[in-house]
């Protein structure tokens, strides 16, 4: 009977083992990730208005999101997933396929974000400071990156969580957006 009671405790740790693996196994084969819900597909983007990032003249709100399919991309120089990102979003706004609008979220300080765009590129129309959350917030992002698919009449139409890289551009973002572009405003 003592050896029964040693073996329940071990069973219960090997299922929930298993099932900690399992999920760690859909995560990182990108199962998950990308599909987790929001709750603001298909609403209308919240209201918001950016500061410029230090050395810019402008910010940007929402309502320069209005009238064309665009992505807004959530980000950050401490963001190591971010800088995975990055270089395919510079290859995206040079092939001028559709207009980013980043949120330099969370920076630590002021110059991080500038910096961090001077070195490694900048591929945003416009670029926003976001250094308490307000507009991260409004947008349930959890964490960087996060990227959202807006169309003409700026309702958020998709959520990519995680780096945009080929294969999630090639079957799901740019799909989208070219239906979305050819969509009347």
């Amino acid at each position: 009977m003592k050896r029964f009671m040693y073996v329940i405790p071990f069973l219960v740790l090997v299922i929930v083992g298993g099932f900690s693996v399992k999920q760690l196994y859909r995560v990182q084969s990108g199962e998950t990730v990308d599909k987790l819900p929001s709750v603001l597909i298909n609403r209308e983007i919240p209201e918001f208005e950016l500061a410029p990032i230090q050395g810019r003249d402008r910010g940007w709100g929402s309502k320069d999101l209005l009238g064309q399919v665009t992505i807004v991309n959530i980000f950050g120089s401490w963001c190591v997933a971010c800088q995975a990102e990055h270089p395919f979003l510079v290859k995206i706004q040079k092939e001028k396929l559709v207009p980013i609008y980043g949120i330099d979220w969370r920076e630590k300080k002021p110059d991080a974000g500038p910096k961090w765009l001077a070195r490694y590129g900048d591929p945003y129309t416009l670029v926003g400071d976001d250094p308490k959350s307000e507009a991260a917030i409004a947008f349930g992002v959890t964490g960087a990156p996060e990227s959202f698919i807006v169309d003409k009449k700026g309702v958020i139409r998709y959520k990519q969580i995680g780096p945009i890289n080929p294969t999630v551009w090639e079957e799901t973002l740019w799909p989208l957006i070219q239906k979305l572009q050819g969509e009347p405003a």
